[in-house]
């Protein structure tokens, strides 16, 4: 394919040089196209469990539904989309929604925002994930990065500067450097950036944006000198087309695997993942009957088999204890996030 000038528009909506025509355009119907596509699950009957948020919390919110359809046989609706971790929960808070799927806990102001509506939710987490930082195959230079180097290159300083590789690291390629990220609504947006550069939404805005990741995948596949990143089960969807890059934190390099997602050696990129269920709503007997059966699949089969790290079986016991208790709040986000792994802090707040 002939190389040809093009001037992609970034998060910021200021231009960005040295695009792909070809592979802009076919981002931008790929986006359009998932964008127009409503994700619904018809299985007879008028109630609807309505579900929206994260991209990628996605996965797993439909793996379940798909099972939930044929443990059902056809006596309910669930319908899911894709606003973002915090588009959803702008929803949830609005009473909108059943269910928000969330890539990182809900923030303080979210939690004033659902207050001020009268939304009191039930908070249950799903499964560990790890932000995989992702290059094209045919990148042959970038094996590992230290935090400092995600910093230089994602930092708010560093837009309209650092444009070129070897402004990274002066031994890598005197090369363009093209970047692809999750939109701002994006909670992978938010956990990324407050891991690299010390508080959610500090970035720059220069990169090509988008909350849906298989747009991520296509972008990154389609581009030689780029750099992206989004959730652990997209990159092992689509570890034929893009590669992972090991992360060094001060212990040297490590890879995004199951094991070290789990373990947290995958450092400072892993996180959990969370459903907040609208307590009111829950009340009806649909919607209840889904949750329940979320709970308890998710922690059998159906995480690891969408990508995921699972929790071990007890902690969904108490997570479905809470939501069977109605205890309502945040455990893990909100203005005094508890201090502590998953299970030890559901065991201490039951």
């Amino acid at each position: 394919m002939a190389r040809i000038a093009w001037l992609g528009t970034g998060m910021n909506g200021k231009p960005i040089a040295g695009f792909h025509k070809p592979a802009f355009l076919y981002l931008l119907l790929f986006s359009l196209a998932l964008t127009i596509a409503a994700c619904g699950w018809s299985l007879g009957g008028s109630e609807t469990v309505d579900i929206d948020g994260s991209s990628t919390v996605f996965p797993i919110t439909e793996a379940v539904v798909e099972e939930y359809g044929k443990s059902l046989g056809g006596s309910a609706r669930v319908t899911v989309g894709i606003s973002g971790t915090g588009g959803g929960l702008q929803k949830f808070c609005n009473g909108e929604t059943d269910i928000s799927n969330a890539s990182r806990p809900i923030k303080a102001v979210e939690v004033e925002r659902c207050a001020r509506s009268g939304v009191e939710f039930i908070e249950i987490p799903l499964a560990i994930d790890g932000i995989t930082v992702v290059v094209n195959p045919e990148n042959n230079f970038l094996q590992c990065l230290t935090v400092d180097d995600l910093q230089v290159m994602w930092s708010p300083d560093s837009e309209g500067k650092i444009e070129r590789w070897n402004q990274v690291r002066v031994d890598w390629p005197d090369e363009e450097m093209l970047l692809f990220g999750p939109g701002v609504d994006s909670g992978t947006f938010d956990y990324f950036t407050s891991a690299v550069n010390g508080a959610p939404q500090v970035s720059r805005g220069d990169f090509i944006a988008s909350e849906r990741d298989d747009v991520l995948v296509q972008g990154i596949s389609g581009e030689t000198n780029s750099l992206g990143y989004f959730g652990f089960s997209f990159f092992e969807e689509n570890q034929d087309i893009l590669r992972a890059v090991a992360i060094d934190h001060g212990s040297g390099c490590v890879s995004p695997t199951r094991e070290t997602i789990n373990n947290d050696t995958y450092h400072p990129l892993s996180r959990p993942l969370f459903i907040y269920i609208n307590k009111e709503f829950a009340k009806q007997p649909y919607v209840d009957q889904f949750v329940r059966f979320y709970i308890g699949e998710v922690s059998q089969k159906l995480i690891p088999e969408v990508g995921y790290v699972e929790f071990p079986p007890h902690v969904y016991e108490m997570a479905l204890a809470r939501f069977e208790k109605g205890l309502t709040g945040t455990l893990f986000g909100g203005s005094d996030p508890k201090v502590g792994s998953v299970a030890e802090v559901l065991a201490l707040n039951q």
